[in-house]
Formats: structure tokens, C-alpha cells, sequence
């Protein structure tokens, strides 16, 4: 087992646990469980794989589960409230802990429900995808989506640990593989040139499931965002270089429906947007974009936006994102393969110029 630390505070500091196993290790839970009551919080797909399993872990604890229905379309401010009917119904205190079991769309509702309940419980994250382990399970960020935008409602709230148990990804189907990998690419594009290197020839590997390649790539991706949290963490200024290609994916997730496209791949569509504005802003060249645009193909995921979306649908849905100021729209750009520019005022002839080159 890989212990990692996210340092805040000495308060607030955690762990991520990387390794094989890890589920059934009642010692690994007990110690950051600071009750007998425990909420496990997961959906219909997850559950029948792994919630057993952690109830096992738990023997002398109190435990009571929601199970929620499994797809991004399912959060939502309506789904957050059964977790919060469960919650109270149950009569759980200001001292239980909350268990998100699941992928990123459980982890954000999970942790979300968690910093509003009682204005606030303890919560662990068990992300049960690549995405989830790599990315969204390790930093905070929590909350839903709202029909108007994708995570405008939330909160910065950390767990006390996250538990990474490599076997789940055995029965992750290869959609939501490739879909992870989309934000494993990220880290190595925006401020880690020599893993983004490595991933180029070991994409194969990656996608056979070879267990020290993926381990590898959950280490070292983990490492990344623990380091850029733990020196930013509510999203003042590097934090935001996290969000390569988020701002163009999340338009592409709102427009064409929560669910159509998984978060992975709208966010590779978007980082290939962000590639050609980057380019267009004399920071890439053709080499570099075509490289990106390579490895994103290699890893089976979407470089092309749906063909039902327009260019102004893009310009209205980008509008609405948390890194926006005084009515501009601001986007993570590329200064180099390997590094990432704060957020930068977008001109709108450029913007739509890139958009042009795919959207209707």
C-alpha cells in the first residue's frame, strides 16, 4: 500500500491509501471513524460489487446505507435530499461519519451531503473508478449540477481520508477506463512533462489493465493533485489549472444532456479545444496540438464535440463557469506541453475561431 498526504492544516491534513485490498481492512476504516454511526452513501451499480464488503469491515458499527440510481443525470438537488431524509430518519449526530462509495458523481453528492448536514460531518471517499481515484476523490470539491450548469452548486469540504482500492477497477467496463485516463493525461499536460511522456508509451498498457502501469499512473496522478491542493486549496490560483479543458467540457455536458457524455470525455473534447485556442495564441504549435490530439485518440476517448451543438450554445454555456469574472469568459490554456496558464480572458473572435473549427 501507497500512502500519500494532502497537507492543509495540521488539522486538516489526509491520506489517500493506494493499493489492492484495501476494502476489507477494518483497521484502514476504524481509524478515521469517529462513531458507531456510519452512512454509506453509493448507487445501484456499485453497491451489489462492493457494499458488502465494507459493511464487513465495519462489524461494531451502526450502519444504514442510501442508494442512490447510478448516472450523472442523478445529480441533482432532488437526489441530494434523499441522503438527508436517510440521514434524519435515522437521527444520525453531528458526529457520524459518512461513506461515499462510488464514482465521482457519488463522491461529489456524498461529500456535499456531508459539509451540509449539521453543518458538517466527517466523510471518507472510496472512489470506485479511475476518475474518481485520480482526480475528483482528493481535494474537496463537492456538489451538484443544476440544469443551468455542471458543479454551480457545492462546497470546498475535505474527507478525512481516501481509500483508492485498485481491484474495483477490475470490473470498471472500458468506457469509464478511458474516461478516467482522460484526467490522467491532464496532470501530465498541464505541469508534469515527464509523465505526460511516459503515458505516451505506455497508453497500451494502460488500456490492458497491467496493474504496476496503473498503479503507477494512479500514484503519481494522485501526487499531483495532492501537491497543487495542498498549496491551493480553495482555488485561488494554481488549483485553477486543474480545470485544462473543463470549461469547454462542462458546456458540452450541459448542452447535450447530464449523462450523454461522461465527464472523461467531454473533458478530452475540451482539452482539444483548449490545444487549438492555445495554438491560436502563438503558445502550441500545429506538432504540439496534433500530440494531444494523439494521445486522446490512442486512449480511446472523443476529440470531436457533438454536431448538434452550436457555436453560441458553446459561447452561452461557457458564460456560466466558476472561473469567470466580471461577465468574461475565462479558460486554462496550454503555455507549453507540460505546462498550463492561469486562467486566462478569452477575446471571442479567438474563442469562436476554435469552436468554428468543430461546432455547427
Amino acid at each position: 500500500m501507497k500512502v500519500l498526504h494532502v497537507n492543509l492544516d495540521n488539522s486538516r491534513d489526509y491520506p489517500i491509501y493506494i493499493g489492492s485490498g484495501l476494502l476489507g481492512q477494518a483497521d484502514l476504516l476504524a481509524r478515521h471513524i469517529r462513531s458507531k454511526q456510519v452512512a454509506i452513501v453509493s448507487n445501484e451499480t456499485i453497491a451489489p460489487l462492493y457494499l458488502a464488503k465494507v459493511q464487513a469491515a465495519l462489524p461494531d458499527h451502526h450502519v444504514e446505507t442510501v442508494i442512490l440510481p447510478d448516472g450523472e443525470q442523478y445529480k441533482s438537488l432532488q437526489y441530494l435530499e434523499k441522503i438527508f431524509d436517510q440521514l434524519l430518519t435515522k437521527k444520525f449526530s453531528r458526529n457520524a461519519t459518512l461513506i461515499a462509495l462510488g464514482g465521482g458523481v457519488i463522491g461529489d453528492m456524498g461529500g456535499f451531503a456531508a459539509a451540509c448536514y449539521q453543518r458538517g460531518i466527517a466523510f471518507i471517499q472510496i472512489p470506485t473508478t479511475l476518475l474518481a481515484q485520480v482526480d475528483s476523490s482528493v481535494g474537496g470539491k463537492t456538489g451538484v449540477n443544476h440544469p443551468l450548469g455542471k458543479n454551480m452548486i457545492g462546497a470546498f469540504y475535505q474527507p478525512q481520508c481516501v481509500i483508492a482500492d485498485a481491484d474495483v477497477l477490475d470490473t470498471l467496463d472500458d468506457r469509464q477506463l478511458s474516461a478516467g485516463l482522460a484526467e490522467v493525461i491532464k496532470y501530465g499536460l498541464i505541469r508534469d512533462p515527464e509523465f505526460l511522456q511516459w503515458l505516451e508509451a505506455n497508453m497500451p498498457k494502460l488500456l490492458a489493465r497491467d496493474k504496476e502501469a496503473l498503479a503507477y499512473a494512479i500514484e503519481r496522478s494522485c501526487a499531483n493533485k495532492a501537491e497543487v491542493v495542498g498549496e491551493d486549496e480553495f482555488e485561488s490560483g494554481v488549483r485553477a489549472t486543474l480545470n485544462l479543458g473543463h470549461t469547454f467540457g462542462h458546456a458540452i455536458e450541459t448542452g447535450s444532456g447530464y449523462g450523454h457524455y461522461l465527464h472523461g470525455e467531454a473533458v478530452a473534447i475540451g482539452t482539444c479545444f483548449a490545444a487549438d485556442l492555445s495554438r491560436r495564441l502563438g503558445w502550441l504549435n500545429d506538432a504540439d496540438v496534433a500530440r494531444v490530439i494523439a494521445l486522446f485518440k490512442t486512449a480511446n476517448l472523443p476529440i470531436t464535440p457533438p454536431a448538434t451543438m452550436t457555436t453560441a450554445q458553446y459561447v452561452d454555456l461557457m458564460a456560466v463557469d466558476k472561473k469567470n469574472v466580471d461577465g468574461k469568459i475565462r479558460v486554462i490554456l496550454l503555455q507549453a506541453l507540460g505546462k498550463a496558464s492561469l486562467p486566462v480572458n478569452v477575446d471571442l473572435a479567438q474563442l469562436q475561431a476554435t469552436l468554428n473549427t468543430y461546432a455547427g
